[in-house]
């Protein structure tokens, strides 16, 4: 296998030929009712990491915001729990992905896109900022 900064190639046998598909990286966000109890919940996002897994992505990084004020009512709710996902798959597993978000009806939002190298260097480096401790400033 090829490895690029924020893509990669995989070589897929079809046959006696090989079908090279290139990865890419993807950033899902998606917003549940929260009329949801916890474990419901957990259940909805338990689902969504299989859908990926299943297609074999790779899932490089997930963050369970919580439950947020939203923006504006959406189905007469003012609020949302909020979940991203940054994941590596086949660029055909977005639409099944979104097809799936837009059938289930505890999913009041959802958001998908493609990160490029900037993005996912910027991510790296907020994790990274993120779980290293802070200095105080001593005056």
């Amino acid at each position: 296998m090829y490895i690029f900064f924020y893509n990669f190639v995989v070589q897929i046998p079809i046959g006696k030929k090989l079908l090279n598909m290139e990865l890419r990286h993807y950033e899902t966000v998606f917003i549940l009712s929260p009329v949801l109890s916890s474990e419901q919940t957990k259940e909805a996002i338990a689902k969504y990491r299989t859908l990926l897994l299943d297609h074999n992505a790779t899932i490089e990084h997930e963050e369970a915001i919580g439950l947020k004020p939203l923006a504006y009512p959406i189905q007469h709710k003012k609020n949302g729990c909020y979940h991203i996902i940054e994941f590596a798959s086949m660029p055909s597993l977005i639409r099944e992905l979104e097809i799936t978000y837009s059938r289930d009806e505890q999913v009041l939002r959802f958001l998908t896109f493609a990160l490029d190298k900037h993005a996912l260097a910027h991510n790296r480096e907020r994790r990274i900022e993120s779980t290293t401790p802070k200095k105080e400033n001593k005056q």
